[in-house]
């Protein structure tokens, strides 16, 4: 742009001035360029104005950035730990804390935090009718929030990946987006535990979960049809430390 407002009209010449990427596309570019000789100085002109503005945008926000580095520097474990949610970023972890704070004690789960957030329903009774009403106005920076990084979750190899491609197949993308950012946001909830970091239990948790249950329910059935009733308790996890840990060592 900086040669085409220098007064050089040739396609040819500015399509060659393409970097990195766009030098595949040289072609495209002197196609796109045809015309280039009716681009006049008061053309020129508005182009260098837009682009002088934009430069000044970007210097403000680095000048900005820098002082919201300096803010949350006290804080940077906190960030850490919002850093390793799937599809979450330096910025999408510096946006959370400044609306959630750091402090996640406050919110006895991760329950309580989404409805403060109004990420929850609202019930709607009328006499002896109950129901669902719409979610309560919430923080809207939030809510956003949480789409951007409900998405760029969807398209990674982690349970919440799996999530919500699931959802979004059968339920459609916006609801999968509004049900992944409210688990983003419990999960949130690790803050709460200084040196805690994301577990992700895999892309294929659900898979796993599916074979287990048809594995209860098939050996359910068949004692079952040896005439046994059964009840099912699951096995507590040893404790650190216990015997179970002395015999295997």
């Amino acid at each position: 742009m900086d040669h085409l407002i220098a007064g050089e009209r040739d396609p040819k010449v500015l399509a060659q001035l393409a970097r990195r990427r766009a030098r595949r596309k040289i072609a495209e570019l002197e196609e796109s360029l045809e015309g280039a000789e009716f681009f006049t100085p008061e053309h020129a002109t508005l182009l260098a104005t837009m682009l002088a503005r934009i430069d000044r945008v970007n210097a403000e926000i680095d000048e900005l950035t820098t002082v919201i580095e300096r803010l949350l520097a006290p804080y940077e474990e906190q960030l850490q730990q919002a850093e390793s949610m799937p599809g979450w970023g330096r910025r999408a972890a510096q946006d959370a804390l400044a609306e959630t704070g750091v402090d996640m004690t406050r919110f006895p789960t991760g329950a309580h935090l989404a409805s403060w957030a109004g990420r929850t329903p609202l019930d709607n009774s009328s006499g002896k009718r109950t129901g669902r009403a719409k979610s309560k106005k919430g923080n809207r920076y939030l809510g956003g929030l949480l789409g951007e990084t409900a998405i760029a979750a969807g398209k990674t190899q982690t349970r919440e990946g799996a999530r919500y491609r699931r959802l979004a197949r059968r339920r459609g993308k916006p609801k999968a987006q509004v049900a992944v950012g409210n688990t983003q946001l419990k999960a949130s909830q690790l803050l709460a535990d200084p040196g805690m970091r994301y577990q992700d239990l895999g892309p294929d948790y659900y898979e796993r979960q599916a074979s287990v249950r048809r594995q209860i329910a098939h050996h359910v059935g068949k004692l079952g049809g040896l005439g046994f009733e059964v009840t099912l308790c699951r096995i507590p996890e040893p404790e650190p430390g216990g015997p179970g840990d002395s015999q295997a060592a």
